[in-house]
């Protein structure tokens, strides 16, 4: 067993702790990230609210994949969200 393998046994647990908490708390995670981003644009003066926006939406990408709430498998892709769907005619 490699080093590697020895840090990935180590640190499973403490994944599946982080997934069930972000599971829990999803909800606190996503209006805390709202919020901040809302002081941030206010700070700024609307400046940078294109970059402050992608930077919120990354979050909750990256937060919604820990909670594993898009429905990939644990270990699946970790590249970009999926795209929204395309608006109704």
């Amino acid at each position: 067993m490699g080093l590697l393998d020895n840090v990935k046994a180590k640190l499973s647990p403490a994944k599946d702790k982080v997934s069930g908490l972000a599971q829990q708390h999803g909800d606190k995670i996503e209006h805390g990230l709202d919020k901040a981003a809302k002081v941030v644009d206010e700070k700024t003066k609307g400046k940078y609210s294109d970059k402050i926006q992608s930077g919120t939406g990354k979050a909750k990408g990256a937060m919604d994949r820990i909670a594993h709430k898009d429905g990939t498998d644990p270990g699946g892709d970790i590249g970009t969200p999926p795209a929204s769907p395309p608006p109704a005619s």
